[in-house]
């Protein structure tokens, strides 16, 4: 990958205020909010004794990822398509394929960054406990990331301009929030919805997250779940994506 353009990528992720708005701060924000509501800090026997601002945390630490990759990403790489860019980076030794690249990666660390500030801002201010099996959350963040770039790089390689670009994003952003739990966490729906929900990439995160978070290593089944559509996602961006 060439660092200049990794660097220049970086910086105009750095000018857009709205972007890095609702993948940095809206996430930790959301959980704070949260957290202030009193009923959400009592134990609800319910949830086996925990809290409703805990299981919120791999909900709103999943917001952050579905924004960077589902909206945030699509857009730029649609725009330089649009624009020709793209095509004529093809006749310099910079190949588009570099900038595919830098775009996924700026993205992924800006994912990952939202996670760490949500939880930080869980611990510090809501009195939230960190993850207790921290390689597998580790883990499950980066499958997580990856089915949310993947589904991103797919939206790009569907969507010929950017607002058809940012049509697509929007209608599949909201039943991603969905299946992350923001209106309902995966532990609180009925158990058919849940068992739905966990076969889409983000209602495997959320279980995977809060598995870890209390303790345990998370299912290889909501692992593989994840794996399986981050390969399955990748595979027909590959296939549909195009230059020009």
């Amino acid at each position: 990958m060439n660092t200049a353009v990794l660097r220049t990528e970086a910086r105009l992720l750095a000018r857009e205020p709205g972007s890095l708005f609702w993948i940095l701060a809206f996430p930790p924000l959301l959980l704070v909010i949260l957290g202030a509501v009193p009923a959400f800090r009592e134990p609800q026997d319910a949830l086996g004794g925990l809290r409703v601002v805990d299981t919120y945390v791999p909900v709103t630490v999943l917001v952050g990822l579905i924004v960077a990759g589902v909206q945030a990403m699509p857009t730029g790489l649609t725009g330089y398509r649009e624009h020709g860019i793209l095509r004529r980076m093809a006749t310099t030794p910079v190949r588009p394929s570099a900038l595919l690249s830098a775009q996924m990666l700026v993205h992924a660390v800006a994912a990952v960054l939202s996670a760490l500030l949500t939880l930080t801002a869980g611990r510090v201010l809501c009195d939230v406990h960190l993850p207790r099996q921290p390689f597998g959350y580790l883990l499950a963040l980066l499958l997580a990331v990856l089915a949310a770039l993947a589904l991103g790089s797919l939206i790009s390689a569907v969507s010929r301009t950017v607002k058809i670009a940012g049509a697509v994003g929007t209608v599949v952003f909201f039943p991603m929030l969905f299946c992350a739990g923001v209106w309902l966490p995966v532990p609180s729906m009925p158990d058919l919805m849940a068992d739905i929900v966990v076969l889409t990439p983000f209602g495997a995160a959320a279980q995977a997250l809060g598995d870890a978070t209390a303790g345990d290593w998370p299912g290889w089944a909501h692992l593989g779940v994840m794996a399986g559509w981050a390969v399955l996602l990748s595979g027909a961006a590959a296939r549909w994506f195009r230059w020009e």
